[in-house]
């Protein structure tokens, strides 16, 4: 069976737009019931997490959505409980956060690129889905996306993003390093499904060799698994005003031509 022709962007900002208009009523449902929304998106390099997190978050509240992308850890969160650099950056009551990358990054880039050993590896895969429950149980909602992505379809990004000045800063020497890691990179994310695809936090694969369809896909699924968020939208009445709307005052500032000194 051949694939479908990539999703031209007028079809696919089409295809968004209503899906958007769910998400900021569902982030108005979270709001208004005090729930807790916590996704996390994974994936190979240029997978796509970054298109498909800006997809979600672009017309919520950036003070209820919050984007968490933290850097390596430094000496002193190197010596702390693996976990708990993350739970700071869990939700509160009425928010949502997306995990760009998150505590997976011990099973995926740390064991692949040996920083982490294989005992911190076997106790990660052991404590994970502990540690999820845990946080199910307290009532936060917990989303898993990982997103596939051929390494033919890699390795174009990769050449894109290499030509590109405006997207140069998503290369580092562990993204090159990493490239030629794709094989260890299956095997490393083959033993996390295994060990923490659990019936209460269950993983789900969306193909994003089409990041379009893929981030369509995605979060038509994530608005699925939720329930009714049917809320009223708030009625908002502007108080009339007193007179005619007035004018503003002020005067152009000229740009300054460095030249005519």
């Amino acid at each position: 069976m051949s694939k479908p022709d990539k999703l031209k962007r007028k079809d696919y900002e089409a295809l968004l737009e209503p899906m958007q208009r769910e998400l900021a009523q569902m982030a108005r449902w979270a709001m208004h019931t005090d729930q807790r929304i916590l996704v996390l998106i994974e994936g190979r390099d240029t997978a796509g997490k970054g298109g498909v997190i800006g997809a979600i978050h672009e017309h919520i509240n950036p003070r209820q959505c919050r984007v968490v992308a933290l850097p390596k850890p430094n000496d002193r969160e190197r010596t702390q409980w693996y976990f708990q650099r993350y739970v700071e950056h869990l939700p509160a009551a009425g928010e949502i956060v997306l995990f760009d990358r998150s505590w997976y990054n011990r099973a995926g880039v740390e064991k692949v690129m040996g920083f982490a050993d294989d005992k911190q590896v076997k106790a990660f895969l052991k404590q994970t889905p502990v540690f999820e429950q845990m946080l199910i149980d307290d009532g936060i909602l917990l989303f898993k996306y990982w997103l596939c992505c051929d390494q033919a379809e890699q390795e174009k990004r990769f050449a894109e993003r290499r030509e590109d000045p405006l997207k140069g800063w998503k290369l580092s020497p562990i993204d090159l390093e990493a490239r030629t890691k794709y094989g260890e990179y299956t095997k490393a994310r083959e033993a996390m499904l295994k060990a923490t695809h659990t019936k209460q936090a269950p993983w789900t694969l969306v193909d994003f060799n089409d990041q379009k369809r893929g981030r369509l896909t995605l979060i038509r699924d994530l608005l699925d698994r939720l329930p009714d968020t049917a809320i009223p939208p708030d009625t908002i009445d502007f108080p009339p005003l007193e007179g005619k709307p007035k004018k503003e005052k002020y005067s152009v500032v000229e740009p300054v031509d460095e030249y005519d000194a």
